[in-house]
């Protein structure tokens, strides 16, 4: 027998501590409650139809049918049988922003943690594709491998700050490089797509070349500008003391815009490349940009897994515990006269 559920098995404890004691001190009170009322010659005359093997048989029987649901609980299952699936999809690498400029609240509550609730949100649609995440700021850094374990990178994406990264900057050409190098192999040419978040502020790391290089090796950009490209906003600082105050250079404040020609032209250097723009007041749903792009891309047979298979035989259980309820119900606890 294999059990899906094992942890129900605490509840078992139930019996001892809670189920067990709570009947004694039942029986306790009500046997103090009816001396309290009546006298012991008449106690004797009220007891005298009055089993009490029979009230701790019926007790007994309750605590069987609350074993049985705890055994159903466990989800307990039988017949094991080797089934193997085969698995279908696309290599994903977001590579995600994690500059100071990212900060900025033009878009709410600000352009990272806006992403990585469109990330979060993404990871409920996906469908068997590996997914990695790269993040860049002065230089890119692998915070995770391509997996088909999404519970793995929502880990990982819980601890992405503006901290992931140990040098200032945006160098989002070195986050490709990074991306084509380390993240995809070799072996195939199709199959692989970059989502790029970031507001485009590069520092001199030739994105455009480097996008051009990973389309040569089969790598589509996607790529999603966040921000405005005219105006721009200002970079929030929280002091030491908890006031906000903006980030400033030379004694005036920086205003971070989109720079959306650099990325249109990352995206379009390679085959079936996209450019997306996220203004103020607009949302960012990699959802649907996941449906729209990916899901009716070409997919490549990924490495296939053989799972076990059980019959679920709870329902034994369940049956065995309505029973019992039902015989504590039917039987009385009354002497036989």
């Amino acid at each position: 027998m294999n059990l899906g559920n094992d942890r129900a098995l605490w509840l078992l404890f139930a019996v001892p501590t809670i189920l067990a004691p709570l009947y004694l001190w039942c029986f306790w009170r009500k046997a103090r409650a009816l001396r309290v009322l009546a006298s012991v010659d008449l106690l004797k005359k009220i007891n005298i139809s009055t089993s009490l093997q029979k009230q701790i048989f019926k007790a007994i029987l309750l605590v069987m049918a609350f074993i049985s649901i705890v055994m159903a609980l466990t989800q307990p299952r039988w017949n094991p049988q080797a089934q193997k699936i085969k698995r279908q999809g696309r290599d994903v690498c977001i590579l995600l922003d994690t500059s100071r400029s990212m900060l900025a609240e033009d878009i709410k509550p600000n352009r990272l943690e806006r992403s990585k609730i469109a990330i979060r949100d993404l990871m409920e649609t996906l469908q068997g594709d590996r997914i990695a995440i790269v993040t860049f700021a002065g230089n890119a850094t692998v915070k995770c491998p391509l997996t088909q374990d999404y519970a793995f990178v929502r880990m990982v994406l819980a601890d992405i700050s503006t901290e992931s990264t140990s040098r200032g900057g945006t160098m989002i050409g070195d986050a490709i490089r990074k991306a084509a190098e380390d993240v995809f192999d070799k072996q195939s040419r199709e199959f692989k797509d970059i989502i790029l978040i970031t507001d485009g502020e590069d520092h001199d790391s030739f994105p455009v070349q480097a996008a051009e290089k990973a389309g040569k090796e089969g790598i589509r950009i996607i790529a999603i500008g966040l921000g405005d490209e005219n105006q721009g906003s200002r970079i929030p600082i929280t002091g030491p003391n908890g006031e906000k105050t903006f980030m400033k250079y030379k004694g005036e404040e920086i205003w971070s815009k989109l720079d959306a020609d650099t990325l249109r032209q990352a995206a379009y250097a390679t085959e079936g490349g996209k450019y997306l723009s996220v203004e103020p007041g607009t949302t960012l749903d990699l959802g649907q940009i996941y449906e729209e792009l990916i899901v009716s891309a070409q997919k490549r047979q990924l490495e296939s897994a053989t799972m076990m298979r059980y019959d679920e035989k709870f329902q034994i259980f369940l049956t065995l515990a309505l029973a019992l309820v039902i015989w504590e119900y039917l039987t009385s606890d009354r002497k036989k006269t």
